[in-house]
C-alpha cells in the first residue's frame, strides 16, 4: 500500500462519526520466564506450592517446562494496569519462590544437559495428563532445550466501534464478524510480511550460554565472550531463527492466511495427517507412551508461528474449532523476546509501538500471500536474526532488493500517519512520541535491545550468564521493594487456594480411563 491510499484510509477515519471508533483497544499479557537458582543454574523445584496449580490458576501457571513460569493478565483496556498485573503477579510468586530468581531473558540459563529440564507437570486429571504427554512429545520431538525457551505474548483485540466504522467506510454489507475475520487476517499477513522490523527493534536475544547447543555444529557467525558465551556481533533474536522456536520439521506446513476456511484447513491436515519423521515414537496408545500422537502435529498449538488468530473456546472446543464456531477473536503476538532492560519482561513503549504497528498492519492495503511470500518474509526475518544491525543489510521486498533502513524508514513514514491519527482519538501524545524515538533507531542500530545488550554485555566483561543473572537480582529486589498496585497478597493467594480446589474437582469429575478420554478427544478433531 502506498502512502496517499493509506493516508486516504486515516483521512475517512476522520469524520466525528468515526474520530474516536479506536478507543478500547483491549490487551492481554502473557510473559514466560525460567525459574533459576541463586548460581543461575536451572531450577529443580517442582512449581511453588504457594501459587496454586498450574492447570487451574488462570493467572500463574507454566509452559512447556515445570521450570518455565507463565504469567497471564486479564483483558483491559489499559496499558499502564496490564502492566502492573503484570508486576504484582511475578512480585507475588517471586515471595512463593524461597530463594530462586525469574531469569530476565529469552534464552537460557546455563543447562548442563537436557535431562536437567524437567517437563509441565499439571496433576493427574485426564486434561493434566494429556497436558505433560503433549509436553513428552515435544521434548522427543525437538529436544528439551527449546522447551526452556522464553518469551512474551501480546494478545490484542480492535474494539467494535472501530471495524462498524471501517465497515460503513469500505461499503460491506457482510456480517459484521465475517468483516473483522477477513479484517484480522489481513493483519496477520501484513505483519508476516513487516515481522523483521519486529526483531530489528525488540529482538533481545542476540548472546547465549554455550551449553544450549549442547555439542550441535550451527553455521551462525558466533563470537565469544568470557568461558561460555556465544554472540552474534550484528544479531537480534536467536529465539526466532533456526535455533529457537522454529523447527525444520514444520517448515513443510503450507499453513495459509487468505482466508479463515484456508487457516484453519491447513492447520487441521497438520493434526491429522500421519508424521514420516515422529510415527516410530510410541503414542498414548502404549504403555509407555512417547508423545500424545504420531501426526505431523500432535495439537494445534504444537504449530510454531509468530502470530496466531484466536477466539476464546468453550470447554473441549478446539483452537480452529472455535475459529470456524465466532471467527476470529483477537490476535495473539508471538514474537517477542524477553525484554531484559524491563523487570516486567515488556515495558509501556513496546506497547504504544504494537498498537500503531498493528493498527497500520490493519488498515493498509493486504493482497493475499502465497507460499513463495511467506517464504520471503521468513528469509527476511532470518536475516535480520543473524546479521540485522550490520551495515547496509539487504533484504527481499516483493521479489526485490531492498535495504532494511530503506524499508524501515518508509515504514515509519506511514507509522507517524497513523500514531497522528491515534493521539487525536485518545487525546494523547505518546503514540507520535514513541513512533518519532523508535524511528531513530532504524538509522541507529546501537539503539536497538540487541544492540544494547551486546554493548552492555561487552563493557561488563562476564559471561551472558553472570550479566543476566544480575539482572536477575536487581529485578527481585525491584519487586520486592515495590508494593502491589492492582492485586493484593491476600487476593492472589485466595486465587492460588481455589486452583488447588479446581483442580481436584475436575480429577474427581473424570468418568473415564485416560486412553477413553483421549480416543473421544481426537475423534472428535
Amino acid at each position: 500500500m502506498t502512502t496517499h491510499d493509506l493516508t486516504k484510509a486515516l483521512t475517512a477515519l476522520a469524520p466525528e462519526q468515526h474520530k474516536y471508533a479506536i478507543k478500547g483497544i483491549q490487551r492481554g499479557i502473557e510473559r514466560e520466564a525460567l525459574r533459576i537458582q541463586p548460581n543461575g543454574t536451572i531450577s529443580q523445584q517442582a512449581h511453588p506450592k504457594g501459587v496454586g496449580c498450574a492447570l487451574t490458576n488462570g493467572h500463574i501457571t507454566t509452559d512447556f517446562s515445570e521450570a518455565l513460569l507463565e504469567f497471564i493478565t486479564p483483558v483491559s483496556d489499559s496499558a499502564e494496569e496490564t502492566l502492573k498485573q503484570l508486576h504484582d503477579l511475578q512480585k507475588f510468586t517471586l515471595s512463593k519462590m524461597g530463594d530462586e530468581l525469574l531469569w530476565p531473558i529469552s534464552m537460557p540459563c546455563f543447562i548442563e544437559h537436557q535431562d536437567d529440564i524437567a517437563l509441565a507437570q499439571f496433576g493427574d486429571s485426564n486434561i493434566g495428563r494429556m497436558k505433560t504427554l503433549y509436553r513428552e512429545g515435544l521434548k522427543n520431538r525437538y529436544g528439551s532445550m527449546m522447551q526452556a525457551i522464553a518469551g512474551v505474548h501480546f494478545n490484542i483485540s480492535f474494539p467494535n466501534s472501530f471495524w462498524k466504522s471501517l465497515q460503513t467506510i469500505k461499503g460491506d454489507t457482510g456480517s459484521l464478524q465475517d468483516f473483522i475475520s477477513s479484517g484480522y487476517l489481513g493483519l496477520i499477513r501484513n505483519f508476516k510480511r513487516e515481522l523483521w522490523l519486529i526483531s530489528y527493534l525488540f529482538g533481545a536475544s542476540p548472546a547465549l550460554c554455550n551449553s544450549f547447543l549442547q555439542g550441535r555444529s550451527t553455521e551462525l557467525p558466533f563470537k565469544k565472550l568470557g568461558k561460555g558465551t556465544l554472540y552474534l556481533e550484528t544479531g537480534t533474536a536467536l529465539r526466532l531463527g533456526n535455533l529457537g522456536y522454529t523447527n525444520s520439521a514444520q517448515s513443510s506446513l503450507k499453513v495459509m492466511y487468505n482466508s479463515l476456511e484456508e487457516y484453519v484447513a491447513g492447520l487441521k491436515a497438520a493434526i491429522n495427517t500421519p508424521s514420516d519423521i515422529y510415527h516410530q515414537l510410541a503414542d498414548y496408545k502404549d504403555a509407555q507412551p512417547k508423545q500424545l500422537n504420531k501426526n505431523v502435529l500432535q495439537i494445534e498449538n504444537e504449530f510454531y508461528s509468530p502470530i496466531r488468530p484466536k477466539r476464546n473456546a468453550n470447554s473441549g472446543e478446539t483452537p480452529t474449532d472455535a475459529l470456524l464456531r465466532g471467527g476470529i477473536e483477537y490476535v495473539e503476538i508471538r514474537a517477542l523476546d524477553v525484554n531484559p532492560f524491563a523487570a516486567t519482561g515488556i515495558d509501556i513503549e513496546q506497547i504504544h509501538f504494537l498498537d500503531v504497528f498493528l493498527t497500520y498492519c490493519l488498515l493498509k492495503d493486504s493482497p493475499a500471500m502465497d507460499w513463495d511470500s511467506q517464504q520471503r518474509s521468513t528469509e527476511n526475518l532470518d536475516t535480520v536474526v543473524s546479521d540485522g544491525r550490520a551495515v547496509q543489510v539487504m533484504l527481499n521486498r516483493s521479489g526485490e532488493t531492498c535495504s532494511l533502513a530503506t524499508w524501515g524508514a518508509e515504514i515509519f513514514t506511514q507509522l507517524q500517519h497513523v500514531a497522528t491519527y491515534m493521539d487525536e482519538a485518545y487525546g494523547v501524545s505518546y503514540y507520535s512520541e514513541t513512533i518519532t524515538r523508535l524511528s531513530q533507531w532504524v538509522a541507529d542500530p546501537d539503539l536497538t535491545y540487541s544492540g544494547r545488550y551486546v554493548k552492555q554485555l561487552k563493557e561488563s566483561g562476564v559471561d551472558n550468564g553472570y550479566f543476566a543473572l544480575a539482572l536477575a537480582k536487581n529485578y527481585q529486589q525491584s519487586h520486592e521493594t515495590t508494593p502491589y498496585h492492582v492485586y493484593s497478597d491476600n487476593y492472589l493467594n485466595q486465587q492460588a487456594e481455589q486452583s488447588i480446589v479446581a483442580e481436584q474437582t475436575l480429577k474427581a469429575a473424570d468418568n473415564v480411563t485416560f486412553n477413553a478420554f483421549l480416543d473421544a478427544y481426537f475423534k472428535a478433531k
